[in-house]
């Protein structure tokens, strides 16, 4: 009898989907997904297992690991990791640039969306890139399914904010894209007024930035700020030779109008025959190109007005494809 119950257990254990469940693997939170053309690694928010625990950076949705057709998408760019590093992250990882800030007293609270409540040390103006401790982590809940991941924030009074953040990372079925989707309730007595952006922090099959990357605007661009590693051939970010692991080459961008379509970018390696286009559901408020030897970034920044009680949404689609089987007209 008791030899029948163990091979029963072991037969339902071996028939569980296994893949769908959170693992800590080297040390950390972390969940697979797949849609049978695309699997994703995701680190998940925790405040002792997780990868991510800084304050400049949403803690949800990080995606060290992407693949599709034999190309990778995301991975470790920077030279160094510390959980409490702001550019320990990896994958097409969010910020919202601070609330109540300014209006805090030294030791006072003022907020980051997808991160908590945070304690304002002394009365110098917002380190965007330094670390500040937190006052109210908030609460985070997963749910992890095949193809995609739920991730929900809650966070109750620092300084009269409270909201209800939920992000689903998703992969669309039979599809080789992604989708992020979001809604953000104001849920706390003031309006939540602020942008974000996503990062994305391309790797592009781990090659390093040079000739052989292409960035594709779909708009004329205007150049605010120069630089000399890179040119423009019409709508399209060139640079002039390979970049060393720490060096960066940026531009200032402008040139978009109001129109949804022109949240649309294209990301190429001629070497690997990587390709990926994002898109994305609101018009762009301002645009950031950063770049070092290891990654590419557009940064498409939307903005926010919630007012108490009421919700936002907006998604951003991601559309991998190589060389041979063309981006996706959505």
């Amino acid at each position: 009898m008791k030899n029948c119950i163990f091979l029963i257990v072991f037969v339902l254990f071996l028939g569980c989907n296994c893949q769908n469940t959170p693992q800590q693997q080297e040390g950390y939170l972390q969940a697979e997904i797949t849609n049978g053309l695309i699997t994703a690694k995701l680190y998940l928010p925790d405040a002792e297992k997780g990868y991510y625990i800084g304050s400049r950076f949403d803690w949800s949705g990080v995606i060290p690991e992407l693949k599709y057709l034999g190309h990778d998408y995301f991975g470790q760019w920077y030279p160094t990791r510390d959980p409490k590093i702001h550019d320990a992250i990896s994958g097409p990882v969010e910020e919202f640039m601070q609330i109540g800030y300014a209006e805090a007293p030294v030791g006072g609270e003022f907020l980051r969306i997808g991160i908590g409540g945070l304690r304002k040390a002394t009365d110098a103006p917002f380190e965007r890139f330094g670390y500040y401790e937190f006052s109210n982590p908030g609460k985070w809940a997963v749910q992890t399914a095949q193809d995609h991941v739920i991730f929900t924030h809650e966070l109750n009074d620092v300084a009269g904010y409270s909201y209800l953040y939920e992000k689903i990372v998703r992969l669309v079925k039979d599809r080789p894209e992604m989708v992020i989707e979001h809604i953000l309730k104001n849920t706390g007595q003031k309006a939540i007024q602020t942008s974000t952006y996503n990062h994305n922090f391309f790797t592009m099959d781990r090659q390093p930035t040079g000739p052989d990357i292409t960035v594709k605007f779909a708009f004329p661009v205007i150049i605010t700020r120069e630089d000399s590693l890179i040119k423009m051939n019409g709508q399209q970010v060139e640079y002039l030779r390979v970049l060393a692991p720490t060096e960066t080459a940026s531009l200032g961008v402008q040139g978009f109008s109001d129109r949804v379509d022109d949240y649309d970018f294209r990301i190429e390696n001629l070497k690997t025959g990587a390709g990926v286009r994002f898109t994305g559901d609101k018009p762009v408020l301002r645009i950031v190109y950063w770049s070092c030897g290891t990654t590419v970034c557009p940064e498409p920044y939307i903005a926010l007005d919630i007012q108490p009680g009421e919700s936002f949404s907006w998604n951003i689609y991601y559309y991998f494809y190589s060389f041979g089987t063309p981006p996706i007209a959505r």
